[in-house]
């Protein structure tokens, strides 16, 4: 498969448009000719079942998973364009990475051996927050008996055996609503439950829930940095709940970890990251809603872990990973 052997992150096929391979972050041209209609129908149920087809026709869209003959693993997002066929496929490695191997600082790596809390990763589609999520899980399973649960759409990274108890559940085939499965959560004797995305209120609601209940969990959002996540969460309250949401996110929130990829000088791409860790005076300051105060304590607080993306590029920088701006 081309996009295998040019190390893309992603497939485009649209009917009526040539085919395209994300690779390094760039959009790169692969067909002579515009696919037809046959074509990207015709991939498609290479990697879809009856069933799948049938809800793409019917609903419009459809989110889903496929292994490869070889091993690897696709996300699909398959939607239906001008009345034809059209997808997208992200390719997972088989291979876990190490925290290690995507940079994780150290901090971060220490806050997730905490036994309960809430651990945000955030940033666009496609900027690693699944991975970083499963390069901790991984190495927590192998290191600690511990039970962890993974609620996910699609499933994406398989988690090798190790002393944990790793329960991986997706949606649509395994359960049907996140807020309504963490709700359930609590009577599933998990230490550890990861969210693929805190999509709504109710999901929200319960993530905190589940952190404050002496679980630690992971999950993600589709926000800019990590200030701008406090504001979120506590905005997707109504009104009135808000204090108590800021009370209660403020007593439970571990770290927000934001992150966006640049194209790095040895090939592929590199993690850019702000980190927000807590601390009393982090905690204060979401308490007190006074979030635009946070900026200063993430510029003020490097020895506890906390960075700006400013300050993690230049680093990339001096590790001769990115080029220097301008």
């Amino acid at each position: 498969m081309l996009a295998l052997e040019s190390r893309a992150s992603d497939l485009h096929a649209v009917t009526d448009q040539h085919a395209m391979l994300r690779i390094d972050g760039t959009l790169r041209r692969v067909t002579n000719e515009p696919l037809t209609e046959h074509q990207v129908d015709a991939l498609l149920r290479e990697c879809l079942t009856d069933e799948q087809c049938d809800r793409l026709a019917g609903e419009g869209s459809l989110e889903c998973a496929h292994q490869l003959a070889s091993g690897e693993r696709l996300r699909i997002s398959a939607h239906i364009v001008g009345g034809a066929p059209a997808f997208s496929a992200r390719l997972i490695p088989t291979a876990i990475p190490t925290l290690e191997q995507i940079r994780m600082p150290a901090a971060v790596a220490e806050l997730c051996r905490l036994r309960h809390g809430l651990v945000i990763f955030t940033g666009p589609s496609g900027s690693g927050k699944s991975t970083s999520m499963a390069a901790i899980l991984a190495a927590l399973a192998k290191a600690y008996p511990l039970h962890i649960v993974t609620l996910e759409d699609p499933m994406e990274y398989r988690f090798p055996k190790g002393l944990s108890l790793v329960t991986q559940r997706e949606l649509g085939t395994d359960f049907h609503s996140f807020g309504t499965e963490l709700s359930k959560l609590l009577r599933q004797d998990a230490d550890i439950v990861m969210v693929g995305e805190m999509r709504d209120l109710e999901s929200m609601r319960h993530a905190i829930t589940l952190a404050e209940t002496g679980h630690l969990v992971f999950t993600t959002l589709h926000t800019a940095d990590t200030i701008q996540t406090v504001d979120r969460v506590v905005a997707s309250f109504p009104a009135d709940e808000q204090p108590l949401a800021r009370n209660r996110l403020a007593a439970t929130l571990n770290a927000v970890v934001s992150q966006r990829l640049l194209p790095c000088l040895r090939g592929g791409r590199v993690a850019n990251r702000e980190i927000l860790v807590r601390t009393n005076a982090v905690s204060n300051l979401i308490r007190e809603n006074r979030t635009a105060e946070l900026r200063n304590v993430l510029e003020t607080n490097a020895d506890v872990g906390m960075t700006t993306f400013a300050r993690d590029h230049q680093a990339l920088v001096a590790d001769g990973l990115v080029l220097r701006p301008g």
